[in-house]
C-alpha cells in the first residue's frame, strides 16, 4: 500500500439520475456543454390550492422524464418513494458499469451507505393530506418504510445482497459527501471491500418549496429559469432546488485489481468540520470550510499546490458563495487568484441544488476532469461579484490535465465535507 498503512479505495463504477441526464453519461455530457436543467414547475400539485401566480417561487430542477419502471417492476415502485426510487436507478447503473456480480462476492464484506438530507418527504406530505382528509385507518402500511431517511440504503442492501456496513446519513447538504467519506474509512480499516456510496434527494415538492421560500433561500427568477442558478455572479439571488441521485462503487484497489476492474480515479482522503457559528447561515470567513479542505489535503497526503481543480459547493446565495470564495483564498493563497493555475467551478449552476445528493451528483464532474480531462464550468458567471478573482471556469468547459481535485459539500447546521480525488497510479 503505497499511501501510509490503509486500503486505497478505487472508484470503478458510478450511476446518476439528474436533471441533467437519466444515466451519468448523459449528466456528464450535458455538463460539459454547459447546459441547464432548471425549468418552471408544472406538476399541478403545487397550485391546486393557491393560485399559481401566488408563489414566488415557481422554478426547479424537476426530472419529469423519469420513469420508475425503467429500473423496476411497478409493484416494487409502489411501495417506494421517489428519493429511493431515484437512487436505486442509479445504483443499478453504477453497479452495472463496474461490471461487478455479487453473486460472487462475500455479501459480508459488502455495503452500502447512501445519504439524503430530507428523506421521503413526498410520502410525508401525501401521508398527512391523506390523514387528515379521510383519517388514519387510510394510511398505507408503507408510509413509514417508504419516508424514513436510511430507506434508500436497506432497499440497496436488499436489492445486491449487501450484509456488511450499512449507514445513511443526514447532514443536509452534506449528506452524499460524508456517505462517501465514511465509506472510504470503512474500507481503509479494512471492514469492507466494496462499498456502494452517494445521495438521493426529491424534494421538490411543495412543502419543500415553500419553507425554503419563506426563508428567502431560493432564486425568484422565475421568467428565466435556465440563468436562474449563478454561483459567484453579483446578481445572484438563491439557489435553485433540484432532486436527483448519484452512486458510486468503491473497492479497495486489491479487491478491483484481482477481478481486473477498469479504474476510474482513487479517493484519496477526506475533511470534515463544523461551523459551530449559525443553524443555516456559513461562518461568514468561510473558517469551517477552510478547515474541511486543509484536513482533506492532510488525510490525502497532499499540498495545497497539487490541487487542480475544486469542484465548489457554490450554491449560488449570496454569503455561502462569499464564504466559500474567501475560504479557498485561505487554503490556497495566491495560487486561487485568477491566473494562479487553480480552476474551481460550480456545477449546480447547471442542475441547480440536490440537497442531499449534491456531493454524489458533483463527484461525476471530478471523475470526469481526472478521467477526461474536461472542467465542467460555471455558466450564468457573466458578472463575478467584487473580490471574486478566481478561475470559475466561466461558461464553456475547458480542457485541462487535471491530476487531483477537491469536492467540497457544506450543509445547514455548519456542516463542511471536502473528499479529494485523483488520478489512479499503481
Amino acid at each position: 500500500m503505497a499511501r501510509g498503512s490503509h486500503e486505497r479505495v478505487v472508484v470503478t463504477g458510478m450511476g446518476a439520475v439528474t436533471d441533467l441526464g437519466l444515466n451519468a453519461a448523459d449528466t456528464i455530457k450535458a455538463m460539459h456543454a454547459g447546459a441547464s436543467g432548471i425549468g418552471t414547475i408544472e406538476d399541478p400539485i403545487f397550485f391546486d390550492v393557491l393560485d399559481r401566480e401566488k408563489w414566488p417561487v415557481r422554478i426547479a430542477g424537476s426530472i419529469p422524464q423519469f420513469d420508475p419502471g425503467n429500473w423496476m417492476d411497478g409493484r416494487e415502485a409502489k411501495r417506494l418513494d421517489r428519493f429511493s426510487q431515484l437512487g436505486i436507478a442509479a445504483s443499478i447503473e453504477a453497479v452495472a458499469g463496474s461490471g461487478l456480480d455479487f453473486s460472487q462476492e462475500d455479501p459480508t464484506r459488502c455495503g452500502a451507505i447512501i445519504g439524503s438530507g430530507i428523506g421521503g418527504i413526498q410520502t410525508i406530505e401525501a401521508a398527512v393530506k391523506l390523514m387528515w382528509d379521510k383519517g388514519p385507518n387510510r394510511l398505507s402500511p408503507f408510509t413509514v418504510p417508504r419516508l424514513m431517511g436510511n430507506a434508500i440504503s436497506g432497499d440497496v442492501a436488499i436489492r445486491f445482497n449487501l450484509q456488511g456496513p450499512t449507514d445513511a446519513h443526514v447532514t443536509a447538504c452534506a449528506s452524499s459527501g460524508h456517505s462517501v467519506a465514511d465509506a472510504v474509512k470503512i474500507m481503509r480499516r479494512g471492514e469492507a471491500e466494496v462499498m456502494l456510496v452517494g445521495g438521493s434527494e426529491a424534494a421538490v415538492s411543495p412543502l419543500c418549496i415553500g419553507a425554503f421560500m419563506n426563508m428567502k433561500a431560493l432564486s425568484t427568477r422565475n421568467d428565466q429559469p435556465e440563468k436562474a442558478s449563478r454561483p459567484f455572479d453579483r446578481d445572484r439571488d438563491g439557489f435553485v432546488l433540484a432532486e436527483g441521485a448519484a452512486v458510486l462503487v468503491l473497492e479497495t484497489e486489491a479487491h478491483a485489481k484481482a477481478r481486473g476492474a477498469e479504474i476510474l480515479c482513487e479517493l484519496l482522503g477526506s475533511g470534515a468540520s463544523t461551523d459551530a457559528s449559525h443553524i443555516t447561515a456559513p461562518d461568514a470567513e468561510g473558517r469551517g470550510a477552510a478547515r474541511s479542505m486543509r484536513w482533506a489535503l492532510q488525510d490525502a497526503g497532499l499540498a495545497p499546490d497539487d490541487i487542480d481543480y475544486v469542484n465548489a459547493h457554490g450554491t449560488s446565495t449570496p454569503l455561502g458563495d462569499e464564504a466559500e470564495v474567501l475560504a479557498v483564498k485561505s487554503v490556497f493563497g495566491e495560487r486561487a487568484k485568477l491566473g494562479g493555475g487553480l480552476m474551481m467551478s460550480s456545477t449546480k449552476s447547471m442542475t441547480g441544488h440536490c440537497l442531499g445528493a449534491s456531493g454524489a451528483v458533483e463527484a461525476l464532474a471530478c471523475i470526469s476532469a481526472i478521467r477526461d480531462g474536461v472542467v465542467a464550468p460555471t455558466i450564468n458567471l457573466d458578472r463575478p461579484d467584487e473580490g471574486f478573482d478566481l478561475d470559475f471556469v466561466p461558461h464553456e468547459a475547458r480542457q485541462a490535465e487535471v491530476r487531483y481535485c477537491l469536492n467540497n459539500t457544506f450543509g445547514f447546521g455548519g456542516h463542511n465535507l471536502t473528499l479529494v480525488f485523483g488520478r489512479h497510479e499503481s
